[in-house]
């Protein structure tokens, strides 16, 4: 129990600072299982998910390849999806995970390819 409540502390902590940092910018949620990351960029004043991107489509299961992998073709998708749309300027809410492996190799590659946090 005390992990989960962790988690949950941690989830809220991350959520109320990056709503104090927010200025009329879109949001990057990311959830991640064992095997599989997900990653959709919300809109917070509409409550609409504009884009998103995960390990779970047709394409990107074809391909067998390591979570580490996984991660970075996750990111490159996502922004160029999110150049598609002319988004820019995003805030990274990474939810209750740690910043760090699979995360931070994925924030790292959307930084890579365009997307400013």
């Amino acid at each position: 129990m005390k992990k989960i409540l962790n988690k949950t502390k941690r989830k809220l902590r991350n959520r109320k600072k990056l709503k104090q940092v927010n200025v009329n910018r879109l949001r990057i949620s990311v959830s991640k299982s064992l095997n599989n990351l997900s990653a959709q960029i919300i809109d917070d004043k509409q409550g609409k998910t504009i884009v998103s991107a995960s390990s779970i489509e047709k394409d990107m299961k074809a391909k067998k390849v390591k979570k580490i992998d996984k991660s970075t073709l996750v990111g490159e998708t996502l922004a160029k999806r999110a150049k598609d749309k002319n988004i820019n300027e995003v805030y990274f809410d990474r939810g209750e995970n740690k910043y760090h492996g699979r995360l931070k190799v994925f924030a790292e590659t959307l930084r890579k390819n365009g997307l400013k946090f």
